[in-house]
């Protein structure tokens, strides 16, 4: 199997340099293919082997890279068989649609073991205002199917700005991870982690809410539900089967790439953007209802569970994170609330990393995050004076 990964971004976002960042620290023991389908933009030092179309070089690291000038679909197909790489990373055009990209690669996996894997958009956080303007079609199609969107120069802008930056860019796409802290305190593992939706916060909040909640009527009703462990059944039910969008592309819908077809009351009418398997980042503004039932069909309301999660670069005061957490772990203001978790940036640069279950909390300094992400699970949740809380309304 060979996974694709499609690294799209308007001209000098810094798709190039995201690539070489993610060989040398994310790709290591990996056979990488890399292929530009440019418009001579970019070109790689080296002597180039001419044929058929496919220029070919080697980076110091051992990638193999390839420029595709001609058939696109074709060409693909000849270095799947020439190479046979773990992993294609295809740059297109600065000026090229993610989607047509993508489309290519979702009708190649019909008849070539490979995965569409990640769709990664670089936005110059500095200059995104201006560009969703002034090239509105290609810019946005590069955003509004992204699974994951890396802002470059993050730390050249001012935190009004950035924060800005964040909401045009979920306006476009609600789904999709924004990483915004500068790519010098994040490393290429951890970009891949998010590329991939391996840090997935939300889900594995949602799974230690059932498990807690099954724990509970088990020992409150000591019984077994009819012989049947309903958690297994449906504590993954409502990700599981979405976490194989990705593989199965139905309706070769981008979005179905970000797995979530749990019910949402977040006005955008997404799930949370844990791209499926994908799982992963249920920030973003985005809730899932969580309606389970068990093997007889029959509903229960007291596995309802909705989450509620943000993605931001929102700079906090400790105090404020510790007032949020006294609120929800001694008080039902804003519903019952069963989890909650986060890491978030300080005003002095450092990050505050929090847990919160009924009637108890804890504070520690973590390393930098990929970017903001806060995540609150429970009943009943009062969503918009979370938002309020969080200083995010």
């Amino acid at each position: 199997m060979t996974k694709i990964d499609i690294v799209s971004g308007f001209l000098g976002a810094g798709k190039t340099t995201l690539i070489k960042k993610m060989i040398e620290e994310a790709f290591q023991g990996q056979k990488i293919v890399l292929i530009e389908n440019e418009f001579g933009e970019v070109g790689i030092d080296g002597g180039f082997l001419k044929d058929a179309g496919i220029e070919i070089t080697e980076m110091n690291s051992g990638c193999i890279c390839c420029s595709l000038v001609g058939d696109f679909d074709r060409n693909l197909k000849e270095v799947l068989e020439k190479f046979h790489p773990d992993r294609i990373l295809i740059e297109p055009s600065g000026v090229g649609k993610l989607s047509d990209v993508m489309k290519s690669v979702i009708d190649l996996e019909k008849e070539r073991d490979v995965k569409l894997n990640a769709l990664v958009t670089v936005v110059n956080a500095a200059k995104a205002s201006k560009q969703m303007k002034a090239f509105g079609e290609f810019f946005n199609n590069q955003i509004e199917f992204a699974t994951t969107v890396v802002l470059s120069r993050s730390q050249n802008v001012s935190q009004e700005k950035l924060e800005l930056c964040v909401k045009q860019v979920q306006a476009l796409n609600p789904k999709a991870a924004v990483i915004t802290t500068p790519w010098d305190a994040i490393t290429g593992e951890a970009i891949l982690n998010v590329m991939e939706q391996a840090d997935s916060m939300e889900m594995q909040l949602l799974a230690e809410a059932r498990h807690a909640k099954e724990a509970a009527e088990h020992a409150h009703h000591h019984h077994d539900h009819d012989g049947h462990d309903h958690h297994n059944h449906n504590g993954h039910e409502d990700y599981d089967h979405d976490s194989h969008a990705q593989d199965t592309h139905d309706g070769h819908d981008a979005h179905a790439h970000d797995g979530h077809t749990h019910d949402s009351h977040d006005g955008h009418g997404h799930g949370a953007h844990d791209h499926d398997g994908h799982d992963a980042h249920g920030h973003n503004g985005h809730t899932h209802d969580s309606h389970h039932h068990t093997h007889d069909g029959h509903h229960h309301a007291d596995e309802i569970f909705t989450s509620w999660g943000k993605e931001t670069p929102h700079k906090y005061e400790k105090s404020v994170i510790e007032h949020a957490l006294r609120q929800l772990s001694e008080t039902e203001a804003y519903g019952t609330i069963l989890r909650a978790k986060g890491m978030v940036e300080a005003a002095d640069g450092t990050w505050i990393y929090f847990d919160m279950v009924p009637g108890e909390y804890e504070l520690r300094e973590g390393q930098p995050e990929y970017t903001g992400r806060l995540c609150v699970i429970g009943c009943n949740l009062a969503q918009d004076r979370l938002l309020e809380l969080f200083e995010l309304a």
